[in-house]
C-alpha cells in the first residue's frame, strides 16, 4: 500500500473519530434547541468558517456542476440530517444506528452502476458484509431486542441512502475549484434547501442558551470540526480512494461512539461489542486490500 493512501486512510480515521463524537454534542444541544435549529445553526457557522478559510467568489462552472453541488447539499446535508434526526424521534436509537450503517453497502451498489471505473467486486461486498455484521453487534451491544417502527425505520434508511447518493455525486463532481470552495457551496445549498422546512418547523433564533459555555463549545465542535474540517477532509478521501472504500470507514462510527459512551457515560462494554469491533476491523481490512479501480484522480487545493 502506498504511503499517500495510508495517509488518506489516517485522515479518514480522524474524521470518523470526530463524527463518532457528534451524538454527545447533539444530545447536549437538544436540551435547548430543536433538531432543525441545530442543523441551521451548525451549517450557518460552518459556512462562515469556510468563507473565512476561502474568501473567494467564483462564477458557477455551469448548470450541470451547480446542480450537482445543489444535490450534494440536499443529500449530504439537509436530507441526511433531517431524516436521521426525525428517525430518532419515531424509532429506537438502536434501530436508527443499525439502519444508517447500511450507507456503505448502499454506496457500493450505487457506485457499481453510477461511478465510472469503480465497479465493485466480491471482495468489496464480502468486506462490507463482515463490517456490517460487526457494526450490528457493536450497536446492539448484547441487547438483541429490535422493535420495528415503519416510519422511523424508513427515515433511517432514507438517511443512509441520501449519504450514499451524496458520496456518488461528490466522486463524480467535475470541477477544478478548491476543496474548500466546493465544500462551502455544498453548505450553501444545504441552508437553501433547508429553508422550506422552516415553514413547518420555524427556528426561534433564541441564542441565549449559547451564553452557557457548554452549549457554545458543543455547537462550535459540530460546526468547526464535524462539519467544516470533516467535510473538506472526507471529500478528499472520496476523491482519492473512491466512494466505496471511503464509506466503509463509516462502520467505525458506532465503535467510536461506544468507546466514548463507555468513557464518558459509563455505559458497559460487552463481549458482543468487542466481537463486533473485531469484525469491523476485519471487514474494512478486506475491502481496503482490494485494488482500486478508479477513474482519473482530480487534484484540488
Amino acid at each position: 500500500m502506498k504511503r499517500p493512501v495510508i495517509g488518506i486512510y489516517a485522515i479518514a480515521g480522524i474524521v470518523i473519530a470526530i463524527w463518532g463524537s457528534t451524538f454527545i454534542s447533539t444530545k447536549v444541544l437538544l436540551g435547548a434547541f430543536t433538531p432543525v435549529e441545530i442543523l441551521v445553526y451548525r451549517f450557518i457557522v460552518a459556512y462562515l468558517i469556510m468563507f473565512a478559510l476561502y474568501p473567494h467568489v467564483h462564477r458557477p462552472d455551469g448548470f450541470k456542476t451547480e446542480l450537482s453541488l445543489a444535490l450534494a447539499g440536499i443529500t449530504g446535508g439537509t436530507l441526511y440530517f433531517l431524516a436521521e434526526n426525525f428517525a430518532l424521534s419515531y424509532s429506537y436509537a438502536s434501530n436508527v444506528s443499525l439502519l444508517v450503517s447500511t450507507a456503505p453497502i448502499l454506496t457500493a451498489i450505487l457506485a457499481h452502476f453510477f461511478i465510472k471505473g469503480e465497479r465493485v467486486g466480491k471482495r468489496a461486498f464480502t468486506g462490507a458484509g463482515i463490517a456490517f455484521a460487526g457494526a450490528a453487534l457493536v450497536i446492539l451491544n448484547g441487547k438483541f431486542v429490535l422493535k420495528l417502527n415503519p416510519l422511523g425505520d424508513a427515515l433511517a434508511v432514507l438517511s443512509a441512502l441520501s449519504w450514499a447518493v451524496y458520496s456518488v455525486i461528490v466522486r463524480n463532481l467535475k470541477t477544478e475549484r478548491s476543496t474548500y470552495y466546493v465544500t462551502r457551496k455544498i453548505f450553501f445549498w444545504t441552508l437553501v434547501t433547508t429553508a422550506p422546512v422552516l415553514i413547518a418547523f420555524p427556528v426561534r433564533f433564541d441564542l441565549r442558551p449559547l451564553l452557557d459555555p457548554k452549549m457554545a463549545l458543543n455547537l462550535a465542535f459540530l460546526a468547526c470540526f464535524a462539519s467544516s474540517l470533516a467535510y473538506v477532509a472526507w471529500n478528499r478521501v472520496i476523491w482519492t480512494v473512491g466512494a466505496t472504500k471511503a464509506n466503509n470507514f463509516i462502520y467505525f462510527i458506532p465503535l467510536f461512539t461506544l468507546a466514548e459512551s463507555a468513557a464518558f457515560l459509563r455505559e458497559p462494554l460487552t463481549p458482543c461489542a468487542i466481537a463486533g469491533a473485531v469484525l469491523i476491523f476485519a471487514g474494512v481490512f478486506v475491502t481496503a486490500r482490494g485494488k482500486p479501480k478508479l477513474g482519473a484522480k482530480v487534484e484540488r487545493e
